[in-house]
């Protein structure tokens, strides 16, 4: 938590508050819940991929080992849910439950596909939505849930919520390629360096040619290196596959937007619209 991070899980929490009956002790509850939450995954995903820096930081398993990882990963996911108990909401619980879930299903299949050239768009939105989208996705809902806020309304902070962190990830996956090591806190491609199949990728493998020279790379039985990658990224960034990606993320901002169109003008839908416009124009 010290090393930082966006905290937009919070605040989206937060923000679907406003529409409601907003009490802080019971918005506090359910946004330290979902950052939790987020957290834990990825001290989690840091032992999964073997990674050593976390926003430019230590990662727990590089200070101590994976054993500990694991375990104060899920000491994490479990205060999550203590925290949660404050909200004496049975649909919220069900809700931050199933969520969890997907998400975990999400984890298992980036394992299952970890260097599997042979995927495709629809394996890789199911992915993100799973890994990212739908924590966010909650965020909004479990906001409105805690200040009961109207059904329609509700469910329009849900969809805000969910094309908003599709359109998050894949930016965040272009980011991978297009940012510089001092800005990720990490080697840039290193989604790539740890057979994790992202859009910008996918996109480059409708060329036969750069395929090939994928599964040479990861067929070399060598550990592949931040150096082996270079001549790979600079294609990803110079064959159309960068803006085929944004293309894709331009067009779940686009329905965030029409989800906003549900909601009561105000501040707090301003401002919903204010994130959806930064995270499009995200770069770092």
């Amino acid at each position: 938590l010290q090393a930082g991070g966006k905290r937009i899980r919070p605040v989206f929490v937060l923000l679907a508050g406003k529409f409601g009956d907003y009490d802080i002790e019971r918005m506090k509850a359910v946004a330290v819940s979902l950052e939790l939450i987020h957290t834990a995954s990825l001290v989690h995903d840091d032992v999964i991929d073997e990674a050593e820096l976390r926003r430019g930081e230590p990662t727990i398993k590089s200070r101590w080992d994976n054993r500990i990882a694991m375990y104060t990963g899920d000491y994490i996911f479990a205060r999550s849910l203590e925290n949660l108990s404050a909200l004496e909401n049975p649909r919220a619980h069900q809700i931050l439950a199933k969520t969890m879930v997907e998400l975990c299903l999400g984890e298992i299949e980036q394992i299952r596909d970890k260097y599997n050239l042979d995927q495709n768009l629809r394996t890789y939105l199911r992915r993100i939505k799973r890994k990212t989208a739908l924590l966010i996705a909650a965020s909004c809902r479990l906001g409105a849930i805690a200040a009961n806020v109207d059904k329609e309304e509700e469910i329009a902070l849900y969809q805000y919520g969910y094309y908003v962190g599709m359109s998050y990830q894949i930016i965040d996956d272009v980011l991978d390629f297009t940012a510089s090591e001092q800005e990720l806190g990490k080697p840039a491609g290193g989604d790539l360096l740890q057979g994790n199949i992202t859009l910008p990728a996918l996109y480059s493998m409708e060329e036969e040619s750069f395929k090939k020279q994928l599964e040479a790379l990861f067929a070399s039985g060598e550990a592949v290196t931040p150096a082996d990658l270079q001549p790979v990224i600079q294609q990803i960034k110079s064959n159309g596959s960068i803006e085929k990606s944004l293309e894709i993320s331009e067009r779940y901002l686009a329905k965030a937007y029409d989800s906003l169109g549900k909601l009561p003008a105000g501040r707090a839908k301003q401002t919903l619209k204010g994130i959806a416009k930064y995270i499009g124009k995200r770069r770092t």
